[in-house]
């Protein structure tokens, strides 16, 4: 007589069977994203022949601390899906498709950037790219990007030139945020999930948004972000996944389109060291004020100084090889000062690989009740 499997029996298995194919899935990122970076590196150093002398070289010990962060990373990224709080299909989520279209974009779009790093030009657009009506601080050509944030060809190029940047996990990173985001929205257990509105600001292409839209299926998602262009890219991806469509606006973070006391959690990722000092603390109120009271705030971006003092070197070598002309200020900035002055109480911050999680929450009648 044929024997039935046992599902308990074959369930590790697969579980172990999972695991290496997501860790085998990571390596290939990575070693692809060395060897873009790689070559790359050097025709610029070719081409520009200064730039190198812009950076200073890490050591091997912390090259190692690097690669034992990234791994550490993978690690609690998998067992987050262990824990249920997103589906394991998220850490398969491939850029595949980018990939095939839009690669060789990258490589043509290289003697743009050389151009403009040999004559110095940082606010370069092309004649086509409307400007009107933005700030000031915004018409950069961050990290070189043509067009700045302003253009299609951008839009379509920046999650590749993103995950190469980060070594494949840059996906990875962006997750951190739905842990915290899904403990601090057990505030609202009582809620029907349909009702729960959650906002990510400064949504970009979206794949924020799409990593929200696998954690909290039901939720009303909303996203909102300055450039038409990266909001038309985020449209698309978000349009492949059959669930309700995140509601996206294009508007300054600094002045919210949304009502008081709105959403239930409030994310932002990689904004914070792209805006100066006055602007992080615009829109750090502008989320306190669309945050309902018990609501999660949650900030994703780079390390800073004072939490990982033997990574300056490799901080100055970002803001050295890159156009990123508030991130010197940004790693030096209090970042949690400025969210209790907005008025939210400050609950934890985490550091994962390159990065850098600030978790808050808006005090509702019951928190300042404890606290008074």
């Amino acid at each position: 007589m044929q024997s039935t499997p046992n599902p308990d029996l074959l369930s590790p298995f697969s579980e172990a069977l999972t695991k290496f194919a997501y860790q085998g899935f990571q390596q290939t990122k990575s070693l692809f994203s060395f060897a873009h970076k790689n070559i790359s590196d050097r025709l610029t150093n070719t081409v520009i022949p200064s730039r190198q002398d812009m950076t200073s070289p890490l050591s091997p010990e912390l090259l190692l601390k690097l690669q034992e962060s990234r791994s550490q990373l993978c690690e609690i990224d998998w067992e987050d899906v262990q824990k249920g709080i997103y589906p394991v299909e998220v850490l398969f989520d491939s850029f595949l498709p980018d990939l095939l279209r839009y690669y060789p974009e990258m490589w043509l779009d290289l003697p743009k950037i050389w151009s403009r790093l040999q004559r110095k030009e940082y606010q370069s657009f092309a004649d086509d790219i409307e400007k009107e009506g933005y700030p000031g601080y915004y018409l950069q050509n961050f990290h070189h990007q043509t067009d700045g944030y302003l253009s299609d060809s951008s839009a379509n190029l920046y999650d590749l030139q993103v995950d190469i940047l980060f070594n494949g996990i840059a996906d990875g990173m962006r997750r951190r945020i739905l842990t915290p985001l899904k403990e601090g929205l057990t505030t609202f257990s009582s809620v029907p999930a349909y009702q729960i509105k959650v906002l990510d600001v400064a949504c970009g292409t979206g794949r924020t948004l799409k990593a929200l839209r696998a954690t909290f299926p039901k939720a009303s998602l909303f996203g909102v972000d300055l450039s038409p262009a990266y909001l038309r890219k985020a449209n698309q991806l978000l349009s492949e996944n059959p669930r309700e469509l995140p509601q996206l606006s294009h508007a300054n973070a600094e002045d919210l389109p949304h009502p008081d006391n709105f959403f239930h959690g409030v994310s932002c990722v990689f904004l914070f060291h792209e805006l100066p000092g006055f602007a992080r603390q615009a829109v750090i109120e502008e989320c306190f004020r669309v945050t309902k009271p018990g609501g999660t705030f949650v900030i994703c971006d780079s390390m800073q100084l004072a939490d990982t003092p033997e990574f300056e070197g490799m901080l100055n070598n970002f803001s050295a090889m890159f156009h990123e002309p508030y991130y010197q200020d940004y790693i030096r900035d209090k970042l949690g000062e400025r969210l209790e002055k907005a008025g939210f109480e400050l609950l934890e911050t985490q550091l994962h690989f390159l990065s850098k999680y600030w978790v808050a929450r808006k005090p509702d009648s019951t928190t300042l009740i404890q606290n008074n």
